[in-house]
């Protein structure tokens, strides 16, 4: 572990690095690139296809999130058990190629409705992930005790939740029963509160003074361990709770899950306050943070006022947008952002260029992205809708442009 102002950040995020590190980010850093890249393709080509806005959901949660979250979720978990570096990536790299030929899969079977080439699809992601919790548990069992072993232990939880809802995305491509509503809510909720959610409560604890460039806030780890058994909790409380089709007990786990964020939102916002953000990676996650507790606000009225399930799955719409654009995919970038500059090689003065040329115009794309966001939601026309979507998108690229042209640079 390096040391970065009193604060412990993971080796080779604080300058230059093995070559064997490097070059495995190199070549891994594409992948959610990739899958960022197929959304703004999609963007041009979604009135071709009916079901774009479910491929949408499935290329930026299941390939873009989830390829960050395999690969960074390995690169953390060594650095904060203090394990020693790895020597060779062949099991990461199987779990890695599993997992992209299964989400392949998914994405072809649901967009050209061959369901069980979808299933088969859902399997190998499955068998991807299960491969990665075995390898998290395996590296808990053999670390020594430390002091922020509870990221690892949100992993570990995190993991359990999506084996926990692919099932029930799988078996939605093949029937449609009278419960299908209520598995929409449930493979919904447990894949976006527990796999996504889960992994960024578990990360910030390290990642977000170290983006601060600042030390830790004591209280931190403290509240990082109140915090988890909080949160799932909550959302096996909400779990239950949709498919039994108990609105008030979902709010309550909602209420359970927004309490685990706040706990551990304090100490950071208590940094942030000591040391202000002043970059992209920093305001992006910032931004992210703010709207996963909107969403959860907004998800809980939604349940509460809707008649059913079925009424539920129709409104979700307006949940899905900030928890997806405003959360997920503002933390996924910020993280990139300063992730990637880091572990590429070629040391400090090298990273410092790379971190300007992502960090370039950055309160422009955060702005125009939040208030294009923010607009999207109010009730607006279609022309309004169409050009915020646009600006969203010009965001996106904004970051893809000068991302894409790092890793180039350095494979060369």
């Amino acid at each position: 572990m390096n040391r970065l102002r009193g604060h412990p950040v993971p080796a080779g995020l604080g300058g230059g690095g093995m070559n064997g590190r490097a070059g495995w980010h190199r070549r891994t850093g594409a992948l959610p690139l990739m899958y960022l890249a197929g959304l703004v393709a999609l963007a041009f080509a979604h009135p071709m296809l009916p079901t774009w806005r479910w491929l949408a959901i499935h290329m930026l949660l299941l390939g873009a999130a989830t390829n960050a979250i395999l690969v960074w979720g390995a690169h953390f978990t060594v650095a904060v058990l203090r394990a020693p570096a790895p020597t060779r990536r062949t099991g990461e790299a199987i779990r890695l190629i599993l997992l992209n030929a299964g989400v392949l899969a998914v994405l072809a079977g649901g967009a050209a409705d061959l369901p069980w080439i979808g299933v088969g699809g859902a399997a190998a992601v499955f068998a991807a992930v299960a491969a990665h919790l075995w390898w998290l548990t395996a590296r808990l069992r053999s670390a020594l005790p430390a002091r922020f072993a509870v990221t690892v232990h949100y992993y570990v939880a995190a993991a359990v939740a999506l084996l926990t809802g692919i099932p029930a995305g799988a078996w939605m491509l093949v029937t449609d029963d009278a419960a299908r509503s209520r598995l929409i809510l449930f493979h919904a909720h447990v894949n976006l509160l527990g796999w996504i959610m889960l992994t960024i409560l578990g990360t910030i604890l390290t990642f977000w003074p170290t983006v601060l460039r600042t030390r830790m806030a004591g209280d931190a780890v403290a509240a990082a361990r109140i915090a988890l058994p909080l949160a799932v909790s909550g959302l096996v409380l909400l779990a239950v709770a949709v498919l039994a089709w108990w609105p008030v007990v979902t709010a309550a786990g909602l209420g359970l899950i927004a309490a685990a964020v706040v706990r551990t939102a304090i100490p950071a916002v208590r940094v942030g306050l000591a040391k202000p953000p002043e970059s992209f990676a920093a305001w992006s996650i910032a931004a992210g943070a703010a709207w996963l507790l909107a969403a959860l606000g907004l998800d809980g009225w939604t349940l509460l006022t809707s008649g059913g399930p079925d009424a539920a799955v129709d409104r979700f719409g307006i949940v899905l947008l900030p928890l997806l654009a405003g959360a997920v995919a503002q933390v996924l970038l910020g993280s990139l952002a300063y992730l990637l500059p880091m572990v590429l090689g070629g040391g400090p003065a090298v990273a410092r260029e790379r971190s300007a040329a992502l960090d370039r115009n950055w309160a422009q794309r955060v702005a125009m992205a939040n208030a294009a966001l923010l607009a999207f939601l109010l009730p607006t026309g279609p022309y309004a809708r169409i050009a915020t979507s646009l600006l969203l998108l010009v965001a996106l690229c904004q970051f893809l442009a000068p991302a894409v042209r790092v890793l180039v640079q350095a494979r060369r």
